[in-house]
Parts: structure tokens; sequence; C-alpha cells
């Protein structure tokens, strides 16, 4: 039996909606809430610090909008993608959404019209991937005596290798063992994004179109949990882009 660990959640509204720019917040906040009420051990367990909580969102989308100065203004329908790696978070979460499909988001009200599970791919290694979400890198600089933490952008040799040690450090969590170390991508188009993830904090982040190069079962886990850090703010997430290899 197949466990379906990738969902697209669709919602409608009666009227038109507005989606505020900087967003991943309240859709967090949703996929807690949806948890708690289903699995409240389980919810307390995400809550533990500095751990990678093994799951991911899209940022929240339309297909029909118009983009004004602070938010987006949009038609009726939105949706947004879900996954995981953890069938017990994937129940919960989706559990809880069905249980209660009202949903109110920034103050506008929504119904969960359709939740969908999504096949995975045959395979991973090869493919063209796009970010449903940025992907946010960072480390840890010295400035004035002390330790910051600093944004990595593509354009510098430690994004990648600190990439890499997340997802390895992902992997260990899902499968319990070392992890292999043939991983390696190849960015084709980069776009910054900075999103505001609490009141008066900043991410710098990027989408990304990119091809994944290496261990199948390790490109994997970035595929169901998201690639680089913050995935559980809504960083990271990727579906494989539909153009050729050659492109």
């Amino acid at each position: 039996m197949v466990c379906i660990m990738r969902f697209l959640i669709r919602l409608k509204s009666e009227n038109s909606f507005k989606i505020p720019y900087n967003h991943n917040h309240y859709l967090q906040g949703l996929i807690y809430r949806r948890i708690q009420k289903v699995n409240p051990n389980l919810s307390l367990a995400l809550h533990r610090p500095k751990v990678p909580k093994l799951f991911v969102f899209s940022q929240f989308m339309a297909k029909k909008w118009k983009a004004k100065k602070e938010f987006i203004v949009a038609e009726k329908e939105a949706f947004f993608y879900f996954s995981t790696a953890v069938p017990e978070i994937a129940e919960a979460f989706i559990g809880g959404l069905l249980q209660e499909p009202e949903i109110e988001l920034w103050g506008e009200r929504f119904y969960v019209e359709i939740v969908k599970g999504l096949p995975e791919p045959v395979s991973f290694s090869g493919k063209i991937y796009s970010t449903l979400s940025p992907i946010a890198v960072t480390t840890l600089k010295p400035q004035f005596g002390k330790l910051i933490h600093y944004d990595l952008s593509p354009g510098e040799e430690e994004f990648y290798e600190n990439l890499k040690e997340n997802l390895k450090e992902k992997y260990v969590l899902v499968h319990g063992k070392k992890p292999p170390e043939d991983f390696d991508i190849e960015v084709l188009k980069v776009k910054p994004k900075r999103l505001q993830v609490k009141p008066g904090i900043y991410q710098r982040a990027w989408h990304l179109v990119f091809k994944a190069y290496g261990d199948d079962e390790l490109i994997r886990v970035g595929y169901q949990v998201g690639f680089g850090e913050k995935n559980s703010l809504g960083f990271g997430m990727v579906k494989v882009d539909g153009r050729r290899r050659n492109e």
C-alpha cells in the first residue's frame, strides 16, 4: 500500500479575497492548530526547538489574481501544497482539515473544497525542480565580537555546502541511518525573496529552478520535507519541473 505524503489543498471563498505577501506564519499556525486538534501529543513534539519538523508547505496561491502594493487580490479559489515524510503528521493535519473545513486566514474566510493526495515521482536524480516556496540557507558569522545569523545566497559556495549538510541531517531523522554523500545541484534560475517570518524578523530566501543529482533517497527527503532550512515556516518546497532536461 502506497502512503500518500504530499497533498494539494484547494480552498474556496464566497467573494474575492486578499493575500498578504508575508503570509507564511498564518499557514504555519493553521497547520499546528489542525494537528493539535487531532493529535495533541504530536503537536507538543513538533514544538521542540531546533529540530527539523519534517514537513513543508508552499506559498498560498490563486489562479486569478492582481498584485497590489501591500497584498494580492484574488478571485474565489485558492490553493497550497503540503508535504511530509511522517505519516502521523499527514494523518493529523489532513484529518484536522477534513474535520473542520472552515478556515480563517488573515481575516479572510475559506472553505476546504478538495484535499488531493499527489503521487511521488518514480525517481529523483537528474530531474529539474522548481520552488513552490523559496529556499533559505543560513550560517553564523562573527560581527562586533559575537556570532550573527547570515542569509546565504546561491552565489556563495557555503550555500551548497550547508544545503547538503541540512539535507543529510533530515535524512538521518527520516531513515535512522548514516546519510549518503552523493548529492549536488545545478542552479538554472534564481529569484530573490525577502519574507517576514515573525514581526520584525525577515528571512532572505531564493526561488530556484535547479537540477538535482545524486542518491535518489537523499533527494527524495528534500522533495518530501523541503530543501534548506525553516521548512516548517514555509520555506524550501519544490516540485518536479515539466521542462525537458536539455532546456
